[in-house]
């Protein structure tokens, strides 16, 4: 299991300190969340701040975008060279060309669902990202509790992708953590990304390991 921190819920007075710490800890990619108070009702940060972001991690970037008007999002952040950079399907009217644009510059793509969205919705484009991302909360805000429908369309989704003999992993995102981690596990889950239950935790490695189910 990989674990992916989302920045959202870091301290962003210390911002610096905090990316240290979680790459220190065990983090396998810092999760970014980029919102544009258009697509979700939050605005969070923009390519400057992602940038500083980048020089500090000793880990990959996992862009999240939950924006309107996708690919000019995607044109900000690609020279970042994040590991992964994923888009709504739900906002993107031309997926594939998007996620072939993404790919041609030497980044992983990914596509995210709503918690409304069914999983057959991508039938026809798994086989071409990398990554598919899976909230289990409605997007916007971190510290919601987790969906357990999501259970369901994780192994909806394992299923499917095996079925198109796909090569992409699953990530799940909101309200994870150390309890409900065996069981995402157990449904297929590849990424889990914490927010709240590692940046609000005594210790970010226990928080981390305990979802990475290290005892």
């Amino acid at each position: 299991m990989y674990v992916a921190p989302s920045i959202l819920s870091a301290d962003f007075g210390r911002l610096d300190e905090e990316i240290k710490a979680i790459c220190e800890a065990g983090a396998d990619l810092i999760h970014v969340d980029v919102m544009d108070g258009h697509f979700v009702p939050n605005l969070t940060i923009g390519p400057l701040v992602v940038n500083a972001v980048a020089k500090v991690a000793t880990k990959p970037l996992d862009i999240h975008l939950m924006v309107e008007n996708n690919p000019f999002f995607v044109d900000l952040f690609l020279p970042l060279k994040p590991k992964f950079l994923t888009f709504h399907i739900e906002e993107e009217k031309h997926p594939l060309r998007l996620i072939d644009h993404i790919r041609k510059n030497g980044v992983s793509p990914g596509i995210v669902l709503n918690p409304h969205t069914p999983v057959n919705s991508i039938e026809h484009i798994v086989s071409e990202v990398d990554m598919v991302l899976l909230m289990s909360v409605n997007p916007g805000f971190g510290g919601q509790s987790f969906m357990p429908v999501v259970y369901e369309k994780i192994r909806a989704l394992r299923e499917l992708i095996e079925k198109k003999n796909a090569k992409c992993m699953i990530e799940v995102d909101g309200g994870v953590n150390g309890l409900n981690a065996p069981d995402l596990d157990e449904a297929g889950a590849d990424i889990l990304v914490a927010g709240n239950y590692v940046f609000s935790s005594n210790s970010y490695a226990e928080a981390i390991r305990a979802i990475k189910l290290e005892f």
